[in-house]
């Protein structure tokens, strides 16, 4: 029996619009045809799975309950439009952060690999070296050079920075670069495609 294919989501920028550190929850929007993306994975049978650090609790920018009630609305907006993640990760963490609880050195904070570690725990299944990461930043490109899966870029968000060379370095090559999230999956069903054919 063949495994599963895993498209890992970075959150802010990439499933919804790019508004800094959110701290009103209804200032979450989904970004243009977010749920058409996870919905169309859905359709296809390739699991949709969150990854993203959320560093507000080691700034003290807000509680970690706050973080899970931001991926619990990301949730239920894409559910409102029949769409659904298979899974949330996150990553409170950064090691000069200033509330001692989150701050420290960890695996999981990207591009380390320790949330789709526990993605391969939670979902065995998972063929990782047919999986990709669709992302806005650097960090999401070098995560999937560090699991041996293929990265997406998007423009959205901090992409076009970093293709600028203004907002992290990008080291590693995507597989792909585009403007739009739906278009991302789109290309990932034709790539699946090519490699099964």
């Amino acid at each position: 029996m063949s495994g599963k294919i895993a498209v890992f989501f970075d959150r802010d920028g990439t499933l919804n619009v790019e508004a800094g550190y959110i701290k009103v929850l209804e200032n979450l929007v989904l970004a243009a045809d977010a749920s058409e993306a996870v919905r169309t994975l859905n359709q296809n049978n390739i699991l949709a799975i969150l990854v993203t650090n959320q560093t507000g609790p080691a700034r003290n920018y807000y509680t970690e309950s706050h973080v899970l009630a931001l991926n619990k609305r990301l949730c239920d907006l894409l559910e409102e439009e029949n769409a659904y993640l298979d899974k949330v990760y996150y990553c409170p963490h950064l090691a000069s952060g200033i509330v001692t609880e989150y701050s420290f050195d960890c695996n999981c904070r990207k591009p380390r690999p320790g949330m789709i570690l526990k993605a391969l725990e939670d979902f065995p299944d998972i063929e990782i070296d047919k999986s990709y990461v669709i992302g806005d930043k650097a960090t999401d490109i070098e995560l999937a050079y560090n699991v041996n899966c293929k990265g997406i870029l998007l423009t959205t968000g901090y992409g076009q920075q970093v293709i600028d060379g203004t907002y992290q370095e990008l080291n590693c090559k995507p597989h792909y670069i585009t403007n739009n999230v739906y278009d991302a999956v789109q290309w990932i069903l034709k790539d699946i495609n090519k490699t099964n054919y």
